[in-house]
């Protein structure tokens, strides 16, 4: 089985255990925080197209960087969640998840095959505005931990749907699949352009 099968299959198989994921947590803290940290990355478009352009873009690198990818941006976001719970300020926070959506939108739209420690790198620094976006509005009631499992869960989770869609595309062909894939990453830098000015 290759890479980008397993990937996929990994992917399909989040999405139908998300449900549960969801519910799984007892407690009124732990639950609260839990589905709190889960809606918040779904709630804003922002969120949901940089989510999911990462996984479109780990898929259109294709080899290591499909998981690679996903992973730095959780890992880093749960660091920039970290540093909103605690308050630690980090400039211009909206207007950099706006301009992640721009950026990660025109590498898709453009395919522009950079190296993969270089798109680390950049998904990183995007990931750190999406997590203290999470973490600065956590409910004061909420669990800390609960809250920061949901929003990485739902990020994961957006990830492989971006993942899924790759594939999806890539099943049509050489002629249309990397054209769909463009459109795509042209609309989220469009919308991105319209966050980042307002219009939206």
């Amino acid at each position: 089985m290759s890479l980008r099968n397993i990937t996929f299959n990994a992917a399909f198989a989040a999405l139908l255990l998300a449900p549960t994921l969801a519910f799984a947590h007892t407690g009124v803290g732990g639950t609260s925080g839990f589905a709190h940290g889960f809606s918040h990355p779904m709630s804003g478009l922002d969120h949901l197209l940089a989510m999911v352009m990462v996984g479109v873009l780990a898929w259109q690198l294709g080899g290591r960087a499909t998981w690679i990818m996903p992973s730095t941006f959780v890992l880093v976001m749960a660091f920039g969640g970290a540093l909103g719970v605690g308050g630690i300020s980090v400039p211009f926070v909206e207007a950099g998840i706006a301009l992640s959506v721009v950026v990660l939108g025109a590498i898709v739209a453009f395919g522009i095959q950079a190296p993969v420690a270089i798109v680390c790198g950049l998904v990183g620094l995007f990931a750190v505005f999406h997590g203290h976006a999470h973490g600065s509005e956590m409910p004061a009631a909420a669990s800390a931990l609960s809250y920061a499992s949901g929003f990485m869960i739902a990020t994961a989770l957006l990830h492989g749907v971006g993942l899924a869609l790759g594939y999806l595309v890539g099943r049509l062909g050489d002629s249309r699949g990397p054209l769909l894939t463009r459109a795509a990453g042209g609309i989220a830098t469009v919308a991105g352009i319209g966050l980042l000015t307002g219009l939206i």
